[in-house]
């Protein structure tokens, strides 16, 4: 009999028979509070009626039309409609199925566009699991272990994780400016260099919010040295940082920007999006792909990117993130176990360490265990896998946010023995 491999290990014991809004009930019946919403997939909440009806009504048209060979109305519309939202002088977009296979558009892209073999990559960011996206991520090695010779032409440089490091974040944004010139000088000269590629906020790598002045710094390099800044909003897009895309908090111009998970509330649907200019010089051939632009995950992303508009949810996101965060760093007050809390809209962690600082990813692990006994789904990020966090989709309301604050609470008083 076949089965699953074992290597997918369940962050929660739920085995779901159907989801509503920002909850999911399985097959015994029991209601679970979805504070995972599929890793930030599911912006709009589970199965929305309006991209439920948008995906049925396209399934009974057209499934596929691969978009190389015909071109189908859902894809039209849909690049149409992302011209509203796109940043200023993004005009251009190519589509793909994942987060990583943006990733490794933009990536070719950038490369084609310099002639520049070298880019740069954060500490701590995530960017997928193909062998180039694995090869720029550096939130994890359990993302890249094992099956070596990775990429070359990569090179990190310091993210300003102040609460890592011990430091006031100007003194952190500092020094991973300064190290990043370090790097010019030593590992990757700027002529050499292609690209930038930046999260908003680290996602895997802890939920570590940026800031104006190093994002500035990026950006001044950038221009200085003809080096393109790719802003990964894989996660941090279509609302979820309480604007509509991450960067928009930090003034930054993106030259390349990255999209996925909340763009079709589900579905399978990423792209990249640059200036016709930029995109112009990627390679003939280049870009393509058997799946990329499906017709309903176009369809469901047109419905998506309407109830996001229509019902505010990106003002939501911004009010019930405000009260996540606040309540989070509430219950952290309570103990000593929690050494940080930080996010940025519907993206807040809360960072596990023990009495002497390191990481304590027993206690992080335990208390989202807890959680999902409880009800509430939760997920641990970070290096250590000591950051708990909690994603609700966008149409979270709140009195959810308060229930899963109550729950929270109880836990991590539970697992820390108050202390």
């Amino acid at each position: 009999m076949a089965q699953l491999s074992p290597l997918l290990k369940q962050a929660t014991p739920v085995i779901v028979d159907h989801g509503e809004g920002v909850y999911l009930y399985d097959t015994d019946g029991r209601r679970h509070l979805d504070f995972t919403a599929g890793i930030g997939v599911t912006s709009t909440g589970h199965c929305h009626p309006k991209v439920v009806r948008a995906a049925q009504e396209q399934v009974g048209k057209l499934i596929h039309g691969q978009y190389t060979t015909v071109m189908h109305q859902p894809l039209l519309r849909l690049t149409e409609k992302l011209g509203e939202v796109l940043p200023p002088g993004l005009d251009s977009l190519f589509f793909a199925n994942s987060g990583s296979e943006a990733v490794e558009a933009a990536l070719r892209l950038a490369r084609q566009a310099t002639g520049r073999p070298n880019v740069v990559v954060f500490q701590g960011g995530f960017h997928g699991r193909t062998v180039a996206a694995a090869s720029l991520t550096t939130s994890g090695t359990r993302f890249s272990a094992g099956f070596a010779p990775l990429m070359a032409g990569v090179h990190v440089a310091p993210f300003p994780y102040a609460f890592h490091y011990g430091w006031d974040e100007a003194t952190a944004t500092k020094f991973a400016l300064r190290e990043l010139d370090y790097l010019f000088a030593t590992m990757s000269a700027p002529n050499e260099t292609a690209a930038f590629f930046v999260e908003p906020v680290l996602g895997e790598g802890g939920y570590v919010p940026g800031n104006t002045e190093f994002f500035a710094g990026l950006r001044e390099r950038a221009d200085r040295h003809g080096i393109l800044l790719v802003v990964d909003e894989v996660q941090t897009g279509f609302g979820r940082t309480g604007k509509f895309w991450g960067h928009d908090h930090f003034d930054l111009r993106p030259d390349i920007v990255l999209i996925a998970k909340g763009l079709a509330s589900g579905f399978p649907l990423s792209g990249i999006a640059a200036s016709k200019d930029l995109m112009a010089k990627a390679w003939p051939g280049s870009q393509g792909g058997t799946y990329g632009g499906n017709a309903v995950s176009c369809a469901a992303a047109l419905a998506t990117l309407e109830v996001i508009q229509e019902e505010g949810l990106v003002d939501n996101a911004a009010a019930r993130g405000v009260q996540l965060l606040d309540g989070a760093r509430a219950v952290a007050e309570k103990t000593a176990a929690i050494g940080d809390v930080r996010g940025l809209g519907l993206l807040v962690g809360s960072e596990f360490t023990t009495p002497d600082g390191t990481p304590d990813t027993a206690t992080a692990q335990a208390a989202q265990k807890a959680a999902a006994e409880r009800g509430l789904l939760l997920l641990t990020c970070g290096a250590y896998m000591n950051v708990v966090r909690m994603i609700p989709p966008l149409v979270v309301t709140a009195e959810q946010i308060d229930e899963a604050l109550e729950i929270w609470a109880d836990v991590v008083a539970t697992v820390t023995g108050g202390k």
